[in-house]
């Protein structure tokens, strides 16, 4: 009832944090690695962060594995110690450059460790007040619906998806449209009835998953998955546009959302929006995008990127709090394997927190 006459307010979840205390004593950093199903080698580092007998951790999910194998090596050499805020060491953040040895690879980067800072910040400043998260912010834990991301292989085949379900005839499937699908494919997709979102990759530049836009297999897949979001088109494209346009109820968009400027300068606004934490960088920026879609009634929906650790737990957190009955793209550890192991959780996940902090207990 507290979190309810709070909102009611006017109170956003982000004032409901600022203001905790946070002391930090020192921190280490923790590395995580692991072959994915696509082939490559993802590297993650945990941050954990230390201060008045508690620990707090974040991931930094930044994609370059050199950036990674620089930080761990440095160490420990940022100026975080001190007796702040939460909300006056996000300030001081803005001060402290992340990447010292050598500017990152990709600007977006920086966000991403920017957020892994954060949220190891939150997480140690609610251990501190004896608090979780949910309480923090005064809202209830919902069980959390979630999509399984994936790419069809090369050359695109059914198997992605038939594997899965094979052994968990229920999932349901967000996947990495190309142009090369052919017909068969296609039908055998729809056939499924298991796939609710359709993920273009149109505006990734320069990644290795740029893909060729193509405005008559955009329409047809509008056409043929109609319950479907589409995420990510190329609209700059000649033809896209006019492609989509009986569609843009359902586009949505996630690669170019940071923060709330760059939903509005979408070219399509959109009914529901790709959230990614690690996107944004500051929590103060992820907790806008919150209060704006709600004042919109926007709907929102999660994403991951590939966390090795603590990180998927806390976007999954997030999910139940702020946008758990939704096509969250947050599936998780062990789904990503083209024959996932039995015994895995089922959507929707059961909110597990621990008692304090910002963390699930798996």
């Amino acid at each position: 009832m507290v979190g309810q006459a709070s909102r009611l307010r006017g109170v956003s979840a982000y004032d409901r944090i600022i203001d905790l205390p946070l002391k930090i004593e020192g921190y280490e950093l923790d590395g995580l690695s692991r072959t994915v199903s696509s082939g490559f080698e993802r590297l993650t580092t945990v941050i954990r962060l230390q201060g008045a007998g508690e620990e707090g951790a974040g991931e930094d999910v930044t994609y370059e594995a050199d950036e990674h194998r620089v930080a761990q090596e440095r160490g420990p050499e940022l100026p975080l110690a001190g007796e702040w805020t939460f909300g006056s060491f996000s300030e001081h953040l803005d001060e402290v450059d992340l990447f010292p040895a050598a500017a990152p690879s990709r600007e977006v980067f920086r966000n991403y460790r920017r957020w892994g800072y954060e949220s190891a910040a939150l997480d140690l400043a609610l251990r501190q007040a004896g608090t979780s998260l949910a309480d923090a912010v005064g809202r209830p834990l919902e069980p959390v619906r979630f999509v399984v991301s994936s790419r069809m292989g090369e050359p695109p085949t059914i198997g992605p998806v038939a594997r899965r379900l094979a052994r968990y005839p229920d999932l349901r499937f967000k996947l990495d449209a190309t142009p090369d699908w052919d017909d068969a494919l296609i039908e055998a997709l729809v056939e499924t009835g298991a796939v609710d979102s359709i993920d273009f990759k149109g505006t990734y530049r320069g990644t290795v998953v740029d893909t060729v836009t193509d405005p008559a297999f955009y329409r047809r897949i509008a056409e043929t998955f109609p319950d479907a979001w589409l995420e990510d088109p190329d609209l700059d494209t000649d033809g896209a546009r006019e492609a989509l346009r009986p569609f843009e109820d359902r586009i949505t968009w996630d690669a170019p959302i940071h923060s709330v400027d760059d939903i509005l300068a979408m070219p399509v606004l959109p009914r529901t929006v790709n959230l990614k934490p690690s996107r944004f960088g500051p929590v103060r920026a992820l907790f806008d995008a919150y209060d704006f879609c709600a004042s919109r009634g926007m709907g929102a929906y999660g994403g991951g990127q590939y966390e090795l650790g603590v990180g998927r737990g806390q976007i999954q957190y997030l999910a139940a709090l702020f946008h758990a009955d939704a096509p969250n793209d947050i599936a998780p550890s062990g789904y990503d394997a083209l024959d996932p192991e039995p015994g895995l959780p089922a959507s929707p996940l059961t909110p597990d927190p621990e008692p304090t902090g910002f963390r699930r207990r798996s």
